[in-house]
């Protein structure tokens, strides 16, 4: 922690840092370096505990003086003491790595043991539940009595000296090396590291406002906690500094001075600095030499300061210093190597280095804290002894006499050996999914553990109970469910959490057919915030909104609106191949009102289930609504990407999402004086109100959902509000109307605890006996099979009818439904807002039609599905509407559809309206008017046009024409449908890989790498310009990368910051827009492994549009062939020798098509097959390695000389 260059000559016997080992070569006990003369004043306890004070000790008030002295190892110097913040404890750690800890004032040993082997302990610090040890090269976390919390290495060649508390878990650690690392205490895991200045940080403070660091060159420094950054830097010391302390707003420092060629000396002068001027102010001389120093802040801001030799000082940091002062510890010749003060500021410690511990204090009853809890001691080894038995009392029971056994008479206990017969249970059958994947190696099977049962547990049933709660079984398990036994799960297969299976080929393999044989578009799960997929496809599936963000565009780098735009085109070309929204997700995380309102997971709060999805989905649905209306508040018609008037946000024009969703709301706030204030606002969805509930009457009364939904939108309270004629807070009556209707009603459920789930369950059971008491009055209907789960009921049929709800089905598939398929609203200028429940089938009559009365059929159910093994999830029920059927299927119908990410299964309509709370819990309800998109617009305008692929001024400040890599495209080069483009990019990493390793020693990815484009690279494929670039754009990033990959991808650090970049760096969007027009002109796409570079980039690109010389050279069930070795064999090219470049791959794919076309231009098919046998041959040879590029076997065109000449005269 400390500069030991100058110390007294004494201490030349230990190394110059004091942090060697000692000579191994002596005893433990008789260091021959110990002072004769210590022994002659102390008389040592036979088990080296307390040392008897000669004379007994008084202490005057207010006067420092010595307490109590201990000797832990004789000869081994004490290199850290601490007082304990939580007990009344003194702990102490010596050279050897040893610690020991004293209890209270009269320093009782309470632990003692080894924390190193070898290296000395250089600080110490308690916590709440352990104590921290800190050494050279190692941090180590203990109980108080000695167990090991954990124990964390640092990276060979650290050499730590320091360690501080920033907040309750977070740690920081410094010491003689270049960084500093910061240690989350609940995961003992590094989370940030910090590169410092050399030569380190030895001495770290910390206080309200500031943040200093000291080091031994002298300089103490004020950084910045979060960044590091230095702000301010005094420069103390010309030699090295020694020790300094903080307090208020003074700063005080003791360090060494340099004296030419005599080296250093102990500077006499205190630097002291005022914080609130950033100043030093008059050095404080002192009488003795400074080694340590502390603020003891008691009824002044008093300075302690203490020598090597033992000499102790106190003083005001603004006053002089008195000699009258000066005290001196009694160390018997030993030097002072530690110090430590309590938190009450009452007791002082000092270690030294002939191993003894010595306790000051100013009161004769010192406590160490203010607040210190009790300590926990070791408990007495207790022995149990015999009862002592009295032979003369008539009560003892004769059992507790020992007998031996002399009767020949057997005794109860021993059974016939026919009833005695030992029968063992059988082993139970091994796992079937065991034997499935189990690999023989010789005679031993290796098996990856199917988790299906506890481990090293077998249960053994004494009765099979089969309690099969889903008749779901076609819909295939994801690899998730295989974790727990089917029949002690309630929640059906379609409903769980699916995740993605990956393998070597990552998703190429994983047949996402066997969950969605529909030709709509999933969604894929893995993406951080991606709970929130359902919802996206609920608003996919409203016809106007579609249209709506399809048509948008606008100049914002982070919209919303926009990347729902996108991100829908992806969905209207998909044919049952699940999509990403993995740009859109990645723009959410940038809105700080999302961060705001917390609906920014942390990806171990989506793992761990900790979230509470179904709350955030509906926070989520009102962020989003609300987002979409302030995006899209400007004219109508598509907006030009780089037109010359800026955005209208905010605009008084109407947007399309107020006309959907927006209801105006009249509230009314009535006083008791009778002053009554009224307020108009759009509103875009309607939270759910349930009545109070009498604790004193246990059932709660049935109540109708109409009902219930009428007082959540015209809801009437009483509250505290101001009023202006009181002038002072009045309870006041406030009431809410509406003063016209929705196209689409939007629901928030809240059913958010157990008292709201309670409640519809109960009122679910009120609607079931309803319907089973109506079915048993009915008579019987005839016999006709009704129609299939895909069909719907024509208009006039017979059906039972409940609650609003009409299916052809029995009544008894109506249990757990409350809320009803179709509700009849309207407003009156008498009655106000009135809402029923009618049948679906049910149609106006031409006076309900007069009188503005609309019908409103519900079209969406979003449900949170509980599952303690999952942590739950989120899906959602959707009515998808005839338009969209007939685009994707040709058919013209009416569905429900189960959305669970990429699971998509249609369903029967009773089951959208199903709620059993128990797994199933109600969140979010869309009622939709009858024929509402009638009036509205849904032609898509393509809003992209060729302007974006003009030339763009780059977000790079430093970036001059002279780096430019590209030519961007004349007028007249506007691509055609069919031309050829040759593409390449470039990723960085997000996040890293999780993955398991099994048994067999075989690797299963968890969740993949979460990859960002940084580098996107068009060439043009025919021309004259042929293989020049007219974009080769670096993408800014906002995100923490934690991978350039370099040397895959050539992105160095800073390529992609703004601030220091000389790259041609844009925005993401803007090289989307670029490639989308590309996409939509028609033009093909030629590239390597173009597949995944899409999907990265979260592009939905037609296959016909896309050449992949990937599969261009590749014969089947052989292995895929690098780009370096396909150029090596055919083009006599040898690329990506240090790193890749994306025009220089790029171009090289272009050239491989030109070969292969030439290839099939022989002998067609059977030319290209004898060919590629030829390269599979070499490759195999060469174990698929280019060659040096030195053997003179025809011409290698390096990456310089590649480039073609119209680019390098840029």
């Amino acid at each position: 922690m400390m500069n030991f260059d100058s110390l007294n000559a004494g201490m030349g016997e230990y190394s110059t840092s004091l942090h060697g080992a000692l000579d191994t070569g002596l005893e433990p006990s008789m260091d021959p370096h110990l002072n004769p003369t210590l022994m002659q004043a102390v008389e040592l306890d036979p088990e080296g505990l307390t040392v008897s004070v000669p004379e007994p000790v008084h202490l005057m008030e207010g006067m420092f003086s010595e307490l109590h002295s201990v000797v832990s190892e004789v000869g081994i110097p004490v290199t850290a003491v601490h007082f304990d913040l939580q007990e009344e404890m003194l702990w102490m750690g010596n050279h050897r790595g040893h610690v020991t800890s004293y209890f209270g004032p009269t320093m009782g040993r309470h632990s003692s043991f080894q924390v190193h082997a070898t290296d000395d302990i250089r600080h110490i610090h308690s916590l709440e539940t352990g104590v921290l040890f800190l050494s050279k090269c190692n941090l180590k976390c203990y109980t108080r009595g000695g167990l090991v919390m954990f124990d964390y290495p640092m990276e060979e060649g650290a050499d730590m000296h320091n360690l501080l508390m920033t907040d309750n878990n977070m740690l920081l650690m410094g010491g003689l090396q270049n960084y500093v690392v910061e240690v989350d205490l609940n995961t003992v895991q590094e989370t940030q590291k910090f590169t410092v200045e050399a030569p380190g940080m030895a001495i770290m403070r910390q206080t309200n406002r500031f943040f200093f660091c000291g080091n031994t060159s002298g300089k103490i420094t004020l950084r910045d906690l979060r960044t590091f950054k230095i702000e301010q830097e005094f420069d103390a010391f010309s030699g090295s500094l020694s020790d300094f302390d903080v307090h208020g707003n003074l700063l005080a420092a003791c360090g060494f001075s340099s004296r030419g060629l005599n080296g250093l000396a102990c500077d006499r002068f205190l630097m002291v600095y005022d914080l609130r001027m950033m100043r030093a102010v008059t050095p404080l001389q002192v009488h003795v030499d400074p080694l340590f120093l502390r603020f003891i802040p008691t009824y002044t801001s008093r300075l302690v300061i203490i020598s090597q030799t033992g000499q102790c000082q106190f003083c005001e940091p603004t006053g002089l210093a008195n000699v009258a002062d000066i005290f001196h510890v009694n160390t018997v010749g030993q030097l002072l190597m530690s110090f430590d003060v309590s938190s009450s500021k009452q007791a002082l410690a000092f270690g030294d280095s002939g191993g003894c511990v010595h306790l000051w204090s100013d009161v004769p009853e010192v406590s160490f804290n203010d607040y210190s809890r009790e300590t926990d001691f070791a408990l007495p080894c207790l022995v149990d002894s015999l009862p002592q038995l009295d032979w003369n009392h008539d009560l003892l029971p004769l059992s507790l006499i020992p007998m031996p056994l002399t009767s020949t008479e057997p005794l109860l206990s021993d059974w016939p050996a026919a009833l005695a017969t030992q029968s063992p249970r059988r082993a139970p059958a091994v796992d079937p999914e065991i034997l499935r994947t189990m690999k023989t190696v010789g005679f031993i099977g290796y098996a990856a553990n199917p988790r299906t049962r506890p481990r090293n547990q077998v249960p053994y049933k004494i009765k099979d109970v089969e309690l099969d709660y889903d008749n779901y079984n076609q819909v295939p398990e994801s690899p998730i469910g295989r974790e727990e036994e089917p029949h002690l799960c309630l929640v059906p297969k379609k409903y769980r959490k699916v995740t993605i299976k990956y393998s070597k080929l990552g998703l190429e393999d994983f047949d996402f057919k066997h969950y969605n044989k529909t030709l709509f578009a999933g969604l894929e799960p893995h993406i951080p915030n991606a709970y929130c997929n359902c919802m996206i496809q609920v608003l996919y599936f409203l016809e106007p909104i579609r249209h709506l963000v399809q048509n948008h565009l606008c100049q914002k780098e982070f919209c919303l609106a926009c990347e729902l735009g996108f991100l829908f085109h992806m969905l209207d070309l998909s044919r049952g191949n699940p999509c990403q929204a993995s740009n859109f997700l990645r723009a959410f995380r940038t809105i700080p009102e999302a961060s705001a309102l917390g609906l920014i997971l942390a990806d171990s709060d989506e793992q761990t289930g900790k979230a509470k999805l179904g709350r955030l989905i509906q926070s989520w649905n009102r962020f989003i609504l609300t987002q979409l209306h302030q995006e899209t508040q400007e004219q109508e018609g598509p907006q030009a990407y780089r037109g010359a008037s800026s955005s209208s946000l905010g605009s008084s024009g109407e947007s399309i999402i107020g006309k959907l969703f927006g209801c105006e709301v009249e509230n009314s706030s009535l006083c008791r004086c009778g002053k009554e204030t009224v307020r108009s606002s759009l509103t875009l969805l309607f939270t759910m109100h349930y009545p109070e509930h009498n604790s004193q009457n246990k059932t709660v009364k049935e109540h109708d959902f109409a009902e219930i939904l009428k007082k959540s939108i015209c809801l009437e309270q009483s509250t505290q509000a101001w009023c202006e004629n009181c002038e002072k807070y009045q309870p006041t009556v406030q009431t809410r109307n509406i003063r016209c209707l929705p196209d689409v009603l939007v629901i928030n459920c809240e059913v958010n605890s157990a008292k709201e789930a309670e409640f519809w369950k109960v009122q679910a059971e009120y609607a079931f006996n309803k319907a089973m008491q109506k079915e048993a009055t009915e008579p019987a209907r005839s016999s006709d099979p009704p129609p299939s789960n895909t069909e719907w009921c024509l208009d006039g049929e017979e059906i039972c009818s409940m609650g609003g709800f009409t299916f052809d089905t029995r009544a008894e598939d109506l249990r757990h439904v409350w809320i009803p398929a179709t509700l009849k609203m309207s407003i009156s200028k008498t009655q106000g807002l009135e809402i029923s429940s009618c049948s679906e089938g049910e149609e106006l009559s031409s006076a309900e039609e007069a009188e503005g009365a609309s019908l409103y059929d519900l079209v969406v159910t979003v449900p949170h599905v509980q599952d303690a093994r999952t942590g739950g999830n989120l899906v959602a029920h959707i009515k998808v509407s005839e338009t969209y059927h007939q685009r994707k299927e040709g058919v013209t119908h009416q569905q429900w559809y189960l959305f669970n990410d990429f699971l998509i299964e249609p369903i029967d309509k009773t089951e959208a309206a199903q709620f059993d709370v128990r797994w199933k819990v109600p969140a979010i309800l869309y009622y939709a008017k009858r024929n509402y998109h009638t009036k509205y617009d849904l032609r898509i305008k393509n809003p992209i046009d060729a302007s974006v692929l003009l030339t763009e001024a780059s977000l790079a400040r430093k970036q001059r024409k002279s780096h430019a890599t590209f030519i961007p495209l004349m007028v007249s080069e506007m691509p055609q449908v069919g031309d050829l483009v040759g593409l390449d990019a470039e990723f960085v990493t997000l996040n890293q890989e999780e993955a398991e390793l099994r048994s067999d020693g075989t690797k299963s990815t968890i969740k993949p790498s979460q990859m960002s484009v940084a580098r996107i690279t068009c060439v043009r494929g025919q021309g004259p310009n042929e293989g020049v670039p007219f974009i080769d754009d670096y993408i800014s990033t906002q995100e923490q990368v934690v991978d350039y990959l370099t040397q895959y991808s050539g992105i160095k650090p800073g390529d992609l910051d703004a601030k220091i970049s000389s790259k041609h760096l844009t925005t993401l969007k803007s090289t989307y827009l670029k490639l989308r027009f590309l996409i939509d002109t028609g033009v093909r796409f030629v590239g390597h492994g173009l597949q995944k570079d899409f999907r990265v980039i979260n592009l939905l690109v037609p296959k016909d549009q896309v050449i992949d010389t990937v599969y261009l050279f590749h014969l089947p069930r052989k292995r895929m062939i690098s780009l370096r070795f396909l150029a090596w064999y055919f083009l006599d090219l040898n690329i990506q020798g240090e790193t890749h470049d994306s025009i220089e791959d790029a171009r090289t794919a272009l050239q491989l098509y030109r070969k292969y076309l030439d290839l099939s231009c022989g002998d067609g098919s059977d030319d290209v097959r004898k060919v590629l046998k030829g390269l599979y041959e070499k490759g195999r040879q060469l174990d698929w390695k280019v060659p040096d590029s030195d053997t003179g076997d025809g011409p290698i065109i390096t990456k310089s000389a590649a480039v073609f000449p119209s680019v390098m005269g840029l």
